[in-house]
C-alpha cells in the first residue's frame, strides 16, 4: 500500500512559523496516516526534497530529524529518497504500509444505515492556524519583526505586528498541533479489523473528506453537531479572537469552534463508517449516520460556507 503527499513552501508552511523538524514531522504524518486510513499498518516512507541552493545545511539536518521522529512514531523509518533545487522549499512524501493480507479500507464502501465515527483530535490545527494568521503567536516567543519573515506573500498570509511585542507562548497547544499533528495511525487498522465500511483521514477538513466518501460511496451523511465536543481550548482561542462562540447547531456555521472542528482540517484524525451494531472502542466517537441521498449535512441541513481546504482555491 502507497500513498503521496506533498508540502510546498508558502503553500502549504512557512518557515518562520515552523521548525525544520516541525516541517519534517508533519511530511512524514500526511502520507503515513494515508495508509493508516486504508487500513495498512505504515513501514517505510520515501522523501524527495527540493530546496534553494542557499539552504543551511543544518535545516535540512534538522528536517531528517523530524522526518525520522514522525516515522518511529508510526512504527515507519525511512526507506529512501532524492534531492533537487528549486526557488523554495518543496517536500514530496511517499508512504509505504502493509495490509497484512486483507483488502483495503476503500472511501466507497459506505451504505445507509453506517455510523459515522472519529478517532483523533478535530478543529486544534485550524485554531492554531488562526491564531499564528491573526499575529498573536510566534515560535519562541518572537515578534514578527524580529523574526522577518524569509517567504514572499501566501495563501497563509502576512500575520501583524503587534507593535515588536513579545508574543506569548502557546499554552493551549494548538498552534504546536497545526506545526506537528500527532494522528492516530493504529486506529485505521483497528478500524478495518473492526469491519470499516469506509474509512479517511480528515486532511482537508471534516466536512469536505466525508464528502469524498459520500461522493465515492453514492450516500447522504448527516452529521451530529451535538456529537462534537468544543473542548476548552478551542473555546478560549474563540475567545482570544473575539469571536462569537454562543452560537452552535440552530444555525451551521456560526460557531467558530464549531466550524474548526468542522472545516478546519490538518489534524489528520480518522474518520470512518462502521456497519450498525458494532461496539467501538473508546477513542472512537460517533458523530453521525448515513442515509440513502447523496452528500453532508450538518443537522439535517446544508453548510454556510466552504467544507474544508480547496487545494486550488
Amino acid at each position: 500500500m502507497a500513498s503521496t503527499d506533498f508540502l510546498l513552501e508558502g503553500r502549504h508552511f512557512r518557515r518562520d512559523w515552523s521548525s525544520a523538524q516541525d516541517i519534517g514531522r508533519k511530511a512524514a504524518a500526511r502520507s503515513l496516516i494515508d495508509v493508516a486510513a486504508m487500513g495498512a499498518v505504515p513501514t517505510g516512507l520515501l522523501v524527495a526534497l527540493a530546496a534553494p541552493g542557499d539552504l543551511p545545511a543544518g535545516w535540512a539536518r534538522d528536517l531528517a530529524a523530524g522526518l525520522a521522529a514522525e516515522c518511529a512514531r508510526a512504527g515507519a523509518s525511512v526507506v529512501g529518497g532524492d534531492t533537487a533545487r528549486a526557488s523554495c522549499v518543496l517536500l514530496a512524501t511517499t508512504g509505504l504500509g502493509d495490509l497484512a493480507g486483507r483488502a483495503p479500507v476503500l472511501r466507497s464502501g459506505a451504505a445507509p444505515g453506517d455510523l459515522v465515527a472519529v478517532a483523533g483530535p478535530l478543529g486544534r490545527a485550524a485554531a492554531g492556524l488562526a491564531l499564528l494568521s491573526a499575529g498573536l503567536y510566534l515560535p519562541g516567543g518572537a515578534t514578527a519583526s524580529s523574526r522577518g519573515d524569509p517567504s514572499p506573500r501566501t495563501p497563509l498570509g502576512d500575520p501583524p505586528d503587534p507593535g515588536g511585542k513579545p508574543f506569548p507562548p502557546d499554552p493551549l497547544g494548538l498552534v504546536t498541533a497545526h506545526q506537528r499533528p500527532e494522528p492516530p495511525y493504529d486506529a485505521g487498522p483497528e478500524a478495518a479489523g473492526l469491519g470499516a465500511t469506509a474509512m479517511i483521514d480528515v486532511s482537508d477538513g471534516l466536512l469536505a473528506d466525508l464528502g469524498h466518501v459520500a461522493a465515492a460511496s453514492g450516500v447522504l451523511i448527516d452529521v451530529s453537531s451535538a456529537r462534537l465536543a468544543l473542548d476548552d481550548d478551542l473555546l478560549a482561542a474563540a475567545r482570544t479572537l473575539d469571536l462569537d462562540l454562543t452560537k452552535r447547531g440552530s444555525t451551521p456555521g456560526s460557531s467558530p469552534a464549531l466550524a474548526w472542528v468542522l472545516t478546519g482540517g490538518e489534524d489528520h484524525a480518522l474518520a470512518a463508517t462502521f456497519p450498525p451494531g458494532v461496539a467501538l472502542p473508546p477513542r472512537w466517537t460517533v458523530i453521525g449516520e448515513v442515509f440513502a441521498g447523496q452528500g453532508v449535512l450538518v443537522d439535517g441541513q446544508p453548510w454556510a460556507g466552504p467544507a474544508g481546504w480547496d487545494h486550488f482555491r
